[in-house]
């Protein structure tokens, strides 16, 4: 299989000049996360590879396209990777997003397959979470809509704070519209950043002491701790 994983760009450093993958790095179509028994179990054995290089893999992939733009697919949240990566590598061994629903036929449209190659180009940590269930796929859809940081930032704001497809949807397209993600995530009573932590009785005391000490705010001492673990 060809390696079609996006190259790195200035979008993917942060202010600090460090690389975050904001997109997928693994080619297109390998089941990474469907495949990996730790995070799907005994559906691992069920995920199927898309090869766009491959003539007899890309119309197993078209064959799937159509049934998942005519809801033949499950309504799982591991089906519904399955049909983004078919989308995905249709999208790529046809050329266009025009050609691989020609190609699909009956109800892909280009804009259904176009929204849900978008769900497979997701980078691994955000694919990851819809496969366990805690991201809806469908708001999957709307996270991929962003790019850059605001992509993670959106995904993991979804998890901490409870937000709906909706919502996700309308967070999306405010940054769309270059509304700050902070800002957009404020209309539904989200802090971006806040996040509930458990910690053992022993590093809480000490937390709280060496805060205590050193007139800091908790947090900012966590933060601290954790940019240098994260480096």
């Amino acid at each position: 299989m060809t390696d079609n994983r996006p190259r790195e760009n200035a979008r993917d450093r942060d202010e600090r000049g460090r690389y975050v993958p904001t997109d997928r790095e693994s080619p297109v179509g390998a089941p990474v996360i469907r495949g990996d028994e730790s995070v799907t179990g005994t559906h691992a054995r069920e995920a199927v590879q898309f090869d766009p290089d491959d003539p007899d893999s890309l119309a197993d992939a078209a064959e799937t396209v159509r049934q998942f733009a005519s809801g033949e697919i499950a309504d799982d949240h591991l089906y519904m990777l399955r049909g983004a990566a078919a989308c995905a590598a249709l999208v790529r061994g046809e050329g266009s997003y025009k050609a691989a629903a020609e190609r699909a036929g009956g109800d892909a449209t280009i804009s259904f397959i176009r929204k849900w190659a978008r769900v497979h180009d997701l980078p691994r940590s955000v694919r990851k979470q819809v496969a366990l269930g805690q991201i809806a796929p469908t708001a999957a859809k709307h996270i991929a809509r962003v790019g850059g940081e605001a992509r993670l930032l959106l995904a993991w704001a979804t998890l901490d704070g409870d937000l709906t497809v909706r919502e996700v949807r309308s967070v999306a397209s405010a940054v769309n519209d270059d509304i700050p993600i902070e800002q957009a995530l404020e209309e539904y009573g989200v802090e971006l950043g806040q996040l509930d932590v458990t910690l053992s009785p022993a590093t809480y005391r000490d937390l709280r002491r060496r805060a205590s000490i050193e007139d800091l705010d908790p947090g900012e001492l966590v933060t601290t701790a954790l940019e240098e673990y994260l480096e």
